[in-house]
């Protein structure tokens, strides 16, 4: 079996896959029919779909993946049929959306459970994320910590462990214990959450630091405070951003922003949904140009139902014109000026 972090997407892929997906977006938004003709004008035209490539480490080959992923805030939680959630999990990994994200926080380990039962007899499909409190980083408790999670999940590793938020116990501490992870085959990787400037550059000076593989934080496009002064510094340094809530479920305007009326308006000339066209800015290159085929954030958007999965999966082939990102920039400025991170 080739690996997940081997393999690419091919040419002609996107459009055969929407016509897949069209069905049930179809479905989903009938006031929004995204027509074959409408997916190859703003379609990417590159063989690749939109991927974030890590670099190789001493413990990790160099990998790519889909600028979308899978969140599971929320997830073990009873707020839907378990079975559901399973799915749709499952059903996210055939649609290319092989970056799953999870934390013993959700559900009190609960969503690590529902991901490990997704991946029951799979568990190569995925790239898969977790992440440890901060009162767990500490020099030993870290190890115990990501050892619980393994045995929830169901796996002997994970691909990409995070320090949940900073916290009190020193970071040394907490490298060191990723570090032994790392020699122990537990991790391949490791990285942070709603790390902001300071703490990003307190991190970085650290021994072992550097070796930090992504930085996840809130970010979509009412919440756009990381663009003046944390976005660029991780940029400079090649540490890609996963944005957490990119459909706007905390952070400003939080959910005003699938009804606002740019967004309104804007989706419905394009033919899609809010939600997919809040996915594609946030995916949008680095430059934001349609020329530039670069990219480095990973939005993480959970989603249970059926129809929704394929909503998300389809966004991924979107590819948002000079004009239209102006225009969200218009109604939605980044600011001018340094910002309170958000946190949720």
């Amino acid at each position: 079996m080739v690996g997940l972090c081997q393999t690419d997407c091919k040419a002609g892929m996107a459009v055969a896959a929407w016509q897949s997906l069209r069905p049930g977006i179809e479905d989903f938004a009938p006031d929004a029919r995204l027509s074959l003709a409408n997916v190859q004008r703003i379609a990417m035209t590159a063989s690749d779909l939109p991927r974030i490539r890590l670099p190789s480490t001493s413990f990790a080959p160099a990998c790519d993946l889909p600028a979308i992923g899978q969140g599971t805030w929320f997830m073990g939680e009873g707020l839907a049929p378990r079975q559901d959630e399973v799915r749709a999990l499952q059903q996210g990994l055939d649609l290319g959306l092989t970056v799953i994200d999870t934390a013993e926080m959700y559900a009190d380990g609960g969503a690590e459970e529902v991901v490990g039962e997704a991946l029951a007899g799979r568990r190569d499909d995925a790239f898969l994320v977790s992440k440890v409190y901060p009162w767990n980083a500490g020099r030993d408790s870290a190890i115990a910590a990501c050892e619980a999670s393994l045995r929830r999940l169901g796996t002997d590793h994970l691909d990409l462990y995070l320090l949940h938020w900073p916290g009190s116990i020193p970071l040394e501490e907490t490298l060191e214990a990723f570090e032994r992870l790392r020699e122990s085959g537990k991790i391949r990787r490791f990285g942070v959450s709603n790390f902001d400037v300071d703490d990003l550059a307190s991190l970085l000076e650290k021994p072992g630091g550097n070796d930090c593989a992504v930085n996840q934080v809130l970010y979509h496009l009412g919440s756009r405070g990381i663009e003046h002064s944390l976005l660029p510094r991780q940029r400079r340094r090649g540490i890609p951003t996963m944005a957490y809530c990119p459909l706007a479920q905390a952070g400003s305007l939080r959910r005003e922003l699938l009804t606002h009326p740019a967004v309104l308006d804007l989706a419905g000339s394009l033919g899609i949904t809010p939600a997919q066209l809040l996915l594609a800015w946030a995916i949008r290159p680095v430059d934001g140009r349609r020329d530039d085929a670069r990219h480095d954030v990973i939005a993480i958007p959970k989603a249970v139902q059926h129809e929704h999965v394929e909503q998300n999966a389809a966004a991924l082939r979107i590819r948002l014109d000079d004009d239209a990102l102006a225009s969200l920039d218009a109604a939605f400025p980044a600011p001018d000026r340094k910002t309170p991170l958000d946190i949720i």
